[in-house]
């Protein structure tokens, strides 16, 4: 694609915004009610014990949940309460400051129609249960084990201090109000590495619970009067107070991941991120993320009424935002950018620019940021008007970004190339824009993150593959491209005797075509848009049943965006292309296969000579069978890349 080209078809598309007097936002949130009580825990550091593997990730949950608690859900900060690795001793993670906490902070204060938060970030694992429940058709039980929350406590022997899935269940039983939410980002599955990914699950299968927790079952069993009889039944029927909202299946992996200059849970970076940006109810919000989620090798489950709003708050009432000010010292704004999307945040650093919004969504001043981010934080300045009364609370809205000029394509270079480590360093050097990354020791291969890895196909690879891969592996010793997560691109493996020159000369367009929708993904901005677009799917055959929907946030007509189906093979499908805006608009398509190569759909014929535009309320089908047949020939993942401009 020529430079000129995607320069006409992704031109400014921001529109004039006036300037209004600010109205204190965060008063508006302040007025809410009723009370909301969180208590988030953050687990990074574990002892140093065979069984325990630190995590990176789960103080930085803790951050996500706080800001948005606050910010979008109005939740005062003296009402959260938070337990990470990093804590002074009174708030450190440990087992007896969890369950103080919970007594203290949630059960002893939380009253009817009041809402809470627990958040649990870090490892989880499965011990034998002593009062095991059975013959109930819940998959979760009918075995000898307990699912568990791992603290980082030592380990008694074969006893471990973990707090078991009952423990939650009585605490959950023991509040005074139905609006509670559990969020619990770790699994009982895996452990180890996958890839890049450490997952938050740690073996436990041999151990026991200490006296301790059995005690403490039994103490909240008599205060609740419940027999084990009525408790078992109650967990069978999953009748428990509120909603649990798990990362993962008991059979899958959660992952902490790094994301561009910060590593958290990919559940709860993603889930924090969308609802900056939406209000939902519980399963429209998880299956909102669950395609994400599933990226990074876990599907997201709800126990509990998924009918209600999440949180149990109606926040209809708070503006969509990107970021929002957290301090205001003189001149300089401190911001958190919770609510950009991920593969944007490269493209927010100095110079990027954002709408001060009050709570009707109207725009009341212009910050330019001043600074490189530092993860999620950034520090500005008010550019317009001079001066104007900026708040902490105040939301933010994206009116301009930076797409870096030297933006490079990141492989990792596996162990598993050997003494073929140099020259695959060097096969890829002379690739433009491609960057090979050596592994490093240590649980993180690639510290600062890679968009793939080169690799050989193990015998330990196939191994762990072949849970995920129900058809034929690609043979071990042949040379391809592993996903960050240890997920295989398709067609990028060959057969076994290729050296490692061939093999990057193989994947040559493959690179470029991957690197050519890394750079285009940093212009996806759905959510800051000024434009009103819709884009929906359909099958050829059934013109009138849409098959998936997206618009951008500013769509008049409130559409939402539905989770797609599982496209059929073989059957041609179209897009359906909406301009509801006053003017003439520019249109382009492209389309991201199951193995990466990128295929321009629309325009049908493109040259600098066409401008190819779509009218004020027209709506525009692409995938006309006379004009261009377009078909799913392959099983799995696909993106659509729709790019509109003025």
């Amino acid at each position: 694609m020529k430079r000129r080209h995607f320069l006409q078809f992704t031109g400014s598309t921001i529109a004039a915004l006036s300037l209004s007097n600010l109205n204190n936002y965060a008063q508006v949130l302040a007025q809410a009610t009723p009370r909301k009580l969180a208590l988030l825990v953050g687990i990074n550091k574990y002892p140093t014990n065979p069984r325990y593997v630190n995590l990176n990730g789960c103080v930085t949950d803790v951050a996500l949940q706080e800001e948005l608690l606050v910010n979008r859900f109005g939740f005062n900060r003296q009402d959260i309460i938070k337990l990470t690795s990093d804590s002074p001793l009174e708030f450190r993670p440990t087992r007896k400051n969890i369950l103080q906490k919970f007594e203290e902070h949630l059960i002893k204060q939380a009253k009817p129609g009041d809402v809470v938060v627990f958040n649990f970030s870090g490892h989880g694992s499965r011990i034998l249960d002593p009062n095991p429940i059975r013959d109930c058709s819940n998959a979760e039980f009918n075995d000898n084990y307990n699912s568990t929350l791992v603290v980082p406590d030592e380990l008694q022997n074969d006893l471990a201090p973990d707090i078991m899935g009952r423990t939650l269940f009585l605490l959950r039983s023991a509040l005074n109000t139905d609006n509670v939410t559990m969020l619990l980002d770790s699994c009982y599955s895996g452990g180890g590495t996958r890839g890049n990914y450490v997952i938050r699950s740690i073996p436990g299968d041999n151990l026991k619970p200490i006296p301790e927790e059995i005690a403490y079952q039994e103490r909240w069993m008599k205060q609740l009067k419940l027999t084990p009889e009525e408790l078992a039944k109650q967990r069978c029927a999953g009748t428990g107070k509120g909603i649990v909202i798990a990362s993962a299946k008991r059979d899958e992996e959660a992952a902490d991941v790094y994301f561009d200059g910060f590593h958290a849970g990919a559940f709860t970076y993603l889930l924090t991120q969308y609802l900056w940006q939406q209000t939902n109810t519980v399963d429209g919000t998880i299956n909102q993320i669950s395609d994400s989620v599933q990226k990074y090798g876990n599907t997201p489950f709800i126990d509990g009424n998924s009918k209600q709003p999440i949180y149990f708050i109606n926040s209809k009432s708070t503006p969509p935002s990107d970021a929002v000010i957290t301090k205001v010292e003189q001149s300089t704004i401190t911001l958190w950018l919770g609510g950009v999307e991920a593969d944007s945040l490269p493209t927010f650093q100095t110079g990027a620019t954002f709408a001060a919004i009050n709570n009707k969504g109207q725009a009341s001043g212009k910050l330019q940021l001043t600074s490189p981010r530092n993860g999620l934080v950034a520090t500005a300045k008010l550019i317009e008007p001079s001066k104007i009364s900026i708040l902490p609370g105040t939301p933010l809205k994206e009116l301009s970004r930076i797409v870096p000029e030297d933006l490079r394509l990141n492989i990792g270079i596996d162990p598993s190339l050997a003494n073929d480590i140099t020259a695959a360093s060097e096969a890829l050097a002379k690739i433009n824009r491609i960057q090979a990354v050596p592994a490093q020791t240590g649980n993180i291969p690639y510290p600062n993150g890679v968009e793939y890895i080169l690799s050989r196909m193990t015998a330990n690879y196939q191994a762990q593959l072949r849970k995920q891969y129900q058809g034929n592996l690609p043979p071990i010793n042949s040379i391809g491209l592993f996903g960050e997560g240890l997920d295989i691109i398709p067609e990028s493996f060959s057969q076994p005797g290729e050296s490692v020159s061939q093999a990057v000369t193989r994947l040559d367009a493959k690179l470029k075509s991957l690197l050519a929708t890394l750079i285009i993904k940093k212009t996806l901005n759905a959510n800051s848009s000024q434009l009103d677009v819709e884009v929906a799917m359909n099958l050829a055959e059934q013109p009138n049943k849409i098959f998936a929907r997206t618009a951008t946030q500013q769509a008049k007509n409130n559409r939402q965006a539905t989770q797609p189906q599982k496209l059929p093979l073989n059957k041609l499908f179209q897009f359906r292309v909406t301009n509801n805006t006053s003017e003439n608009l520019h249109l382009a398509i492209l389309l991201v296969d199951t193995s990466g190569g990128l295929v321009v759909a629309f325009p049908y014929k493109w040259n600098a000579d066409d401008t190819q535009t779509l009218a004020p309320s027209q709506t525009l089908i692409i995938g006309e069978p006379s004009q261009l047949k377009l078909q799913a020939v392959q099983k799995g993942a696909a993106e659509a890349l729709v790019i509109v401009s003025r």
